[in-house]
Parts: structure tokens; C-alpha cells; sequence
């Protein structure tokens, strides 16, 4: 239907953290902002992804023009594969966040068969009615960008992920400028990144953790692990100028730190002089006070670099006595207990472990602007309509109160995943809803969609099984104290039950006494080694519970 309203539908990311993508339609036009995912939480057994349910972009597929990504962050990107494989339609990028989409893609089979079109700030482009310039912002990853949208009714913003940083490492700081003329025209709606609506005055600069970062590498008598997410090109190339400064030769471990680290250092962000970096293999010929090792794993994911390195399971990076380790970066909720415990083995390993030590100086700071940034913004902007996105209800709700107090909106308008809020020059309103919510993503050898947490359970155990894998582990000392049981329920054909127990056994004699203390990593390894073995001997995949009896 022909309303002549412009209609702004979140499909994801409004009510929840992570699976941002919001689609803008205009008459028989639509084009969709960012295809983000979100990590389960733990209850959802089997589920490796959460990608926002598109069902309204594909029943209007003929319609959906464009995907334009504001940055390279995966819940602003993670959900492409996905989205793809149900709409063969452009995605617009930065030349940074088009890099590590070209990874993504290529991962999964459909780079040749994706037009991607690389954007830069200020540099305009038009999509069906809209036309769209990017805006220059700043954030915990680089080359972000806000996008200006002229539509019939009117300019719409959406600011992605931003914080105004106006001296970043770069040289690129955040373009108030255009922002400030595009309040001087007129701008319709304003859709602002909430995530640190709770944090009063401003975020710091990425260059506020350079004077403690320097304290540290200046105090470190040993080797020197520093672990940040690998998306903070900022931070890295803090460590990287530290660690040079210092006369540390840099190791690199980790595959998504070290594709992080060639990105950068290909699009220019990073300058690596000769013979700083060395190979993870070499480590052994330098003095532990020449070294710093760049190593991935700061949210303590039990298979990363550092998780292993911290069980002393790492063929090159290993941690001794006195060395020091940095998390440069926040505790995801959520992840604490992983995090924690890779802490304490750290701390087994008696290094000195340095993490959210605020009170002594900052060694991580948040990409999001806090309280007075977002008002800045909106008074810069000042527009009519104001649309929080991007965070829990809450926040949102706070986020609307917030630009109501600067006076300069007329109207804050708080939607949700599936809203349909249309908006024209006079009026805005909430005005029906679309198919909204998530799809678990199982990604095996192929994307698997699970349609219902309960009816995939149901599928997977009528149809390929369960697999119970009972371990008895002597707390105090490590030790496997009776063999494991392996029960099997709901195959067909062949009895592998044996053949499981052997791998299991085989699996528990190849980790450490530590590692045996850590029922995470021994569920993980198991569940693991016996999908592999399962799929191989049987082609089924069966739901796998490693249960570990503490004796």
C-alpha cells in the first residue's frame, strides 16, 4: 500500500543487546541498516548463533535494495551469511568493515556471488528514493561511519555505534561538522546508539589508556601478555607502539587476532616497523624481557589462545612465573565466571594478572559516548523525532528521557523488534507490527536453522540421539577415578559405544591435571572429540552431554 509515510521497522537489536538490523522502507523501497547477530546464552544447547528473524525482508524481497553496514563489529555484521543466503541484494561498507566482511563471506562460501560496494565518509550515494552520505564517527573499531538518509519526508540519522573521540590515533576524528549542518537544514528523526545511556559525563579517549598501558610494560620484568578484543585496532596499536618503545619484540597468537592485525596493517591503520613482529615460533630465542605477546581470548572462550595458554596447553605461548597479563578490555555479562576462571589459572601459573583496575588508571576504555555526548549530538541535530536504539528496554526508555531533558525534541519515540513506526513531516506513529524475534543458528558444515529451541530438541532426539558421556574426576588430584560411561540413546545400526569410551579416555589422558580441574574445557574437549568420531562413524549428530561427576 501507497501510504506516503516513511516506515522505520527494527527487526533486531531493539529490546536486546547484539542483533542489530533495522530496515527503512519507503513506498516500495526498502533498504536495511546492519545484520548483526548475538552469542546464545548457555541455555541454549547446541546453538552457536542468534541472527535476527527477517521474515518480513523476505516475504517483500522483490522490494529490499541494499544492506549498508555502519561497522565491522559482529553484532553489526555477523548475520550477513544468513541474510544472504534469503536476499541476493548489495551490501554498502566502509573499505575496513568491507575487509572483514570479505572474511566472513569467503568463510561461507558466497564472496564471487555478493556485490559489495565500498563507501567513504562524506561521499554520497543513492539507493532507490534515498540517498545517503556517511558520516565520519568514532568508536572501539575503526573507519565507522553514521549514515544521513535524505528521504521524501525528510533526513533521517542513524549514528551506528559512536562515542566522540576528537583526537583518535588515526587522525580521523568524529565529524561534528556534518552533524552540526545537518541540524542547520532540518533532520526528521535521530536514531541514537543507547548502550551507555546508564554512564553519566563523557567517554574517554582510546589514547586515555596509554599513560597506564606505559606504567605496565615499564613495571614488567618478564613476558608480557596482552590480550584486548581483537577488533580494537586502537588498542592493538597502542600495544604494538608500547611494546616497540619498550624494545619487545611482538608475537602474535590467535587466529582472529592475527587476521585483525593483517587487516590493519594492510589498510595503513597499523605501521609495523621490520622486525618488530616475529613468528609465535621464534618466542624461544629472545629473553622473556624482550617480549610481548599479542594473544586472543580476553572474554576466556575455552578453546582461544590464552584459555589454553593459561592451562599451560599453548605449543608456543606459555606463561611462567612473574610474567604479566593485561585484559584490555570489559567483562561481556555474562561472561564473568568464563573469565575468572581463566584468572585463576593465570594466577596458578603465578603471573600478574592486570584486568579492571580503574582505581590505578585506566588499561581499557568503552567505544560507546556516555550522557553528555548523546545530548551533545542531539543538540547538534536537534530533531524533530528522537528513536533510541541499540540496548534492553530500559535503556531505551532512559535513553528517550535523556533527550526529552535537552529540549531540543519534540517527540521521543521508544519502539521495539517488529514495531512499524511511521513517520511524515507532521506526524509520527507506532502502526502495526511485523515478524520479529530470533532464529538459533546451528553452523555446521551448513547453516541450520533451528525454528524452536524445544522442537529442535525433539527433532534431535527422535531423529539422531543422545549421547551421555559420565566422567568421575578426583577433584584434588586430577585423576580419572573409574572409567568413563558412554551411553547411547536413539541410534540405529551401529554400536560405536566402545569406540566412544576409547575416545574419551583417550581424550582425558591428553589434558593436564589443571586442565581436568576445569569442567568447562572438559566438557568442551569431549563433546569435541566425540562429535567427531559420531559424525565420521555415523553421519548423525546427536545432542552430546559431557557430564563430569566431581569424586
Amino acid at each position: 500500500m501507497h501510504t506516503k509515510k516513511l516506515k522505520i521497522i527494527p527487526l533486531g537489536g531493539l529490546g536486546e543487546f547484539g542483533m542489530n538490523c533495522l530496515a527503512l522502507r519507503w513506498e516500495d523501497d526498502i533498504i536495511v541498516i546492519d545484520a548483526g547477530l548475538m552469542f546464545p546464552e548457555s541455555e541454549l544447547l547446541g546453538v552457536d548463533i542468534v541472527v535476527p528473524d527477517i521474515s518480513y525482508l523476505i516475504e517483500n524481497k522483490q522490494h529490499v535494495r541494499a544492506i549498508i553496514l555502519t561497522h565491522g563489529h559482529e553484532d553489526h555484521i555477523g548475520g550477513l551469511p544468513w541474510i544472504l543466503n534469503e536476499l541476493k541484494v548489495p551490501v554498502y561498507a566502509t573499505e575496513f568493515t568491507l575487509a572483514y566482511v570479505e572474511g566472513k563471506l569467503e568463510e561461507h562460501q558466497m564472496l564471487d556471488e555478493t556485490e559489495l560496494i565500498e563507501i567513504a565518509p562524506r561521499e554520497k550515494f543513492t539507493v532507490g528514493p534515498f540517498t545517503i552520505e556517511p558520516i565520519r564517527v568514532t568508536h572501539s573499531l575503526v573507519d565507522c561511519v553514521a549514515l544521513a538518509i535524505d528521504t521524501p519526508v525528510g533526513v533521517v540519522i542513524h549514528t551506528g555505534d559512536f562515542k566522540i573521540d576528537l583526537s583518535p590515533l588515526d587522525g580521523k576524528p568524529f565529524d561534528l561538522h556534518t552533524f552540526a549542518e545537518y541540524g542547520k537544514r532540518g533532520v526528521l528523526a535521530l536514531l541514537q546508539d543507547s548502550t551507555n545511556v546508564e554512564r553519566p559525563g563523557y567517554t574517554p579517549s582510546e589514547s586515555a589508556v596509554r599513560p597506564r598501558l606505559d606504567e605496565v610494560f615499564s613495571r614488567t620484568a618478564k613476558k608480557l601478555f596482552f590480550s584486548c578484543f581483537s577488533s580494537s585496532i586502537y588498542r592493538i596499536r597502542i600495544a604494538l607502539e608500547l611494546a616497540r618503545a619498550h624494545g619487545r619484540k611482538v608475537a602474535v597468537v590467535g587466529r582472529s587476532m592475527m587476521e585483525s592485525t593483517e587487516i590493519a596493517q594492510d589498510l595503513g591503520y597499523i605501521d609495523v616497523p621490520p622486525g618488530l613482529i616475529i613468528n609465535p615460533g621464534q618466542m624461544r630465542d629472545y629473553p622473556p624481557e624482550q617480549l610481548m605477546v599479542l594473544i586472543s581470548g580476553t572474554q576466556g572462550e575455552p578453546m582461544s589462545a590464552l584459555s589454553r595458554a593459561a592451562v599451560d596447553n599453548h605449543k608456543n605461548a606459555r606463561i611462567d612465573a612473574g610474567d604479566t597479563v593485561v585484559l584490555s578490555s570489559r567483562v561481556i555479562p555474562g561472561n564473568e565466571k568464563a573469565i575468572f576462571r581463566v584468572i585463576d589459572h593465570l594466577s596458578r601459573r603465578e603471573a600478574n594478572v592486570i584486568y579492571d583496575d580503574g582505581a590505578h588508571g585506566l588499561i581499557h576504555v568503552s567505544g560507546h559516548g556516555s550522557q553528555e555526548e548523546m545530548r551533545l549530538l542531539i543538540n547538534l541535530v536537534r530533531p524533530k523525532y528522537f528513536i533510541p536504539v541499540h540496548g534492553d528496554y530500559r535503556y531505551l526508555r532512559k535513553h528517550a528521557k535523556v533527550a526529552m531533558e535537552t529540549g531540543a525534541v519534540e517527540h521521543a519515540i521508544v519502539i521495539e523488534d517488529g514495531d512499524v513506526l511511521e513517520v511524515d513531516k507532521h506526524d509520527v506513529r507506532k502502526k502495526d507490527k511485523v515478524t520479529a524475534g530470533r532464529i538459533l543458528i546451528d553452523s555446521g558444515s551448513s547453516i541450520d536453522v533451528v525454528e524452536d529451541l524445544v522442537i529442535r530438541d525433539r527433532r534431535i532426539l527422535s531423529e539422531d540421539g543422545i549421547v551421555l558421556a559420565v566422567v568421575g574426576i578426583n577433584k584434588r588430584t586430577g585423576k580419572v577415578e573409574r572409567p568413563p560411561e558412554v551411553v547411547m540413546r536413539g541410534f540405529g545400526g551401529a554400536d560405536i559405544t566402545d569406540e566412544a569410551r576409547k575416545v574419551v579416555l583417550k581424550t582425558l589422558d591428553g589434558l593436564s591435571g589443571e586442565e581436568k580441574s576445569d569442567y568447562g574445557m572438559v566438557n568442551e574437549k569431549v563433546r569435541v572429540e566425540l562429535k567427531r568420531l559420531i559424525q565420521k562413524s555415523t553421519g548423525r549428530r546427536p545432542m552430546i552431554m559431557p557430564v563430569v561427576l566431581e569424586i
